[in-house]
């Protein structure tokens, strides 16, 4: 049996007591204000970060997590007595971490590190985490893990709608983004991740509440084709009465369904700024059949 240790980055906006329960280790990307810079809900809150971008006139940005970050993470880990790790990181899409990542890993030879593509970011990054760490206590091998978070990872869909459009155009993270250009402010895009793991518009509307019965739909019509039981995450960024909003409606919608909340954190909040919404579900990680 190989001792698995589990590793995500703070994209993942894993919850700090689940982290804890589950042996999860959470490397935190750094986001920069100026000359400033802060690590990732280590250094700066997510309540902190939105009041601060709020009240900043030069706007946030981010840099990748080091090469010298993951080498300690790893050496500690090693010394732990852990033999393998399964490294899961924020979208290849979004980010050229993983690639940098995977570029990297050669140096290490103290421990054998599994790269892991989450090709999504914040809950659903969580979920693959918190689901390896569960393959991991099973006793699990490593590379039984990677199939299985393969698998587990076609599971997962989400749909999110921005405030404001303009930061993902401003940080290049669009995908499609000159087909919206002149219309940055009068619309709400409902967006996805396509099969790059690179967000792209889908869909467009006028008002934030028209975009929320479109991602009801989405729902709905996955739930009712769908064989396997889900699990449902409401994510937002600086956006909590529209959380607590949209949940009591889901849950008086679907009384039997899993729903959890997470939020966009500093990392990912540079990209798509306050007000953010999302809906994203996949397999049930709890229910995932270990055997």
């Amino acid at each position: 049996m190989t001792k698995t240790a589990i590793v995500t980055d703070s994209a993942s906006y894993l919850d700090a007591a689940e982290a804890k329960k589950w042996g999860i280790t959470v490397v935190p990307i750094t986001v920069i204000f100026g000359r400033q810079t802060f690590l990732d809900n280590v250094d700066i809150t997510t309540e902190e970060f939105y009041t601060r971008m709020a009240a900043s006139a030069e706007l946030p940005t981010t840099a990748q997590i080091t090469p010298e970050q993951m080498k300690e993470t790893y050496d500690r880990l090693a010394e732990a007595g852990y033999e393998a790790v399964i490294s899961i990181h924020l979208s290849s899409g979004i980010t050229s971490f993983y690639d940098n990542l995977v570029n990297f890993l050669p140096a290490v030879d103290n421990i054998k590190v599994y790269p892991f593509d989450s090709k999504i970011a914040s809950a659903g990054e969580a979920n693959l985490a918190t689901l390896a760490a569960r393959l991991a206590m099973a006793d699990k091998e490593p590379e039984e893990i990677i199939a299985q978070l393969t698998k587990f990872r076609e599971t997962i869909d989400a749909y999110f709608v921005v405030d404001d459009l303009t930061h993902l155009v401003r940080t290049g993270r669009l995908s499609n983004a000159s087909s919206f250009i002149g219309n940055l402010l009068r619309i709400k895009p409902i967006l996805t991740f396509n099969d790059n793991a690179q967000i792209v518009a889908v869909d467009r509307e006028r008002t934030m509440k028209r975009a929320w019965t479109s991602l009801k739909k989405r729902f709905s019509e996955a739930d009712q084709k769908t064989n396997y039981p889900l699990r449902l995450t409401i994510v937002d960024a600086d956006a909590k009465a529209t959380q607590v909003k949209w949940g009591a409606e889901l849950q008086a919608a679907y009384p039997d369904l899993t729903i959890d909340t997470s939020n966009i954190g500093p990392v990912v909040g540079v990209h798509v700024g306050a007000g953010t919404m999302a809906l994203l579900w996949d397999y049930d990680w709890e229910q995932w059949p270990i055997d």
